[in-house]
């Protein structure tokens, strides 16, 4: 049976006439007079230019045809690397998104389940209010059900790629005391479980400082750390999108003994009716 650790914890234009110069030579006013005649004639002719002009019919402008430049293409939507798969239960529906850039394997392994009708007829068999609830595995007569081979467990190394910690509304694999244990159950966290988060390990052989619960260890061997069942803690690979008010409705149900299991069994038992894939990989 796979179980978890209990609960402790956004246009102007201007002409100007040169003016005649005073009193000079006889000779030179007699040029400048000429030069003045012919800049009047000029002025004039200027001058009814312009009265012409302003007469004219006015003539429509002629369209003005702008370079053409290509227009830039609507922005497609920003493609979402996260898978979405949509539950149908007996209480209401909710929705996964999953991370494969965190934890490619696990969503792999969960997706393929999710393909294969495997959660059809499923309930949730572990419900603790302000823990967790669990499903995945056994149907309404309480039999487990088959499944493939385990994954291997990357609750680490999604931690170290940005990955979420086990808090409200994320979903986990569910496994055995053996961390590469994990099958097809899964749990929702309905409270912040800190105590289930996967434990960095630092880098070195021994690693020089290492602190677990408050306390640091110095020079540990790398060996004693790896794989440690205390450090590599639980595989979050998604988040609840949507219908986290369904989930809440599960966990506040009363549970008690049933079938092979001594406790923590939902009254009424509530079943996965469907899980399909909505949103794929693009």
């Amino acid at each position: 049976m796979l179980t978890l650790p209990s609960f402790h914890a956004l246009m102007s234009l201007h002409l100007a006439l040169p003016t005649p110069a005073p009193t000079q030579h006889p000779i030179e006013r007699d040029k400048r007079a000429n030069i003045w005649g012919i800049l009047s004639l000029l002025a004039w002719g200027l001058a009814w230019s312009m009265v012409c002009l302003q007469n004219a019919p006015a003539q429509t402008p002629s369209p003005t045809v702008a370079a053409t430049q290509p227009s830039p293409a609507p922005m497609a939507p920003t493609a979402s690397a996260a898978p979405q798969v949509k539950f149908v239960t007996s209480m209401g529906e909710f929705v996964l998104e999953l991370y494969p850039d965190k934890a490619p394997k696990t969503v792999a392994n969960f997706l393929q389940y999710v393909k294969d009708h495997h959660y059809d007829g499923t309930i949730f068999h572990r419900v603790i209010n302000s823990f967790m609830v669990q499903g995945g595995g056994y149907t309404p007569n309480l039999k487990e059900k088959k499944t493939r081979p385990p994954v291997v467990h990357e609750g680490q190394a999604a931690l170290a790629k940005g990955g979420s910690k086990n808090v409200v509304g994320t979903v986990a694999m569910a496994r055995t005391s053996e961390p590469n244990s994990a099958t097809a159950q899964f749990f929702i966290n309905v409270a912040d479980n800190a105590f289930l988060d996967p434990t960095p390990i630092p880098p070195g052989d021994p690693v020089a400082s290492f602190t677990y619960q408050g306390k640091t260890y110095n020079n540990v061997p790398r060996s004693n750390l790896e794989g440690n069942p205390q450090l590599v803690g639980y595989t979050v690979f998604g988040k609840v999108i949507s219908g986290m008010d369904v989930i809440n409705r599960i966990k506040a149900l009363p549970t008690g003994p049933q079938g092979p299991f001594p406790s923590d069994v939902p009254k009424p038992l509530v079943t996965i009716q469907s899980a399909n894939i909505i949103k794929t990989t693009p």
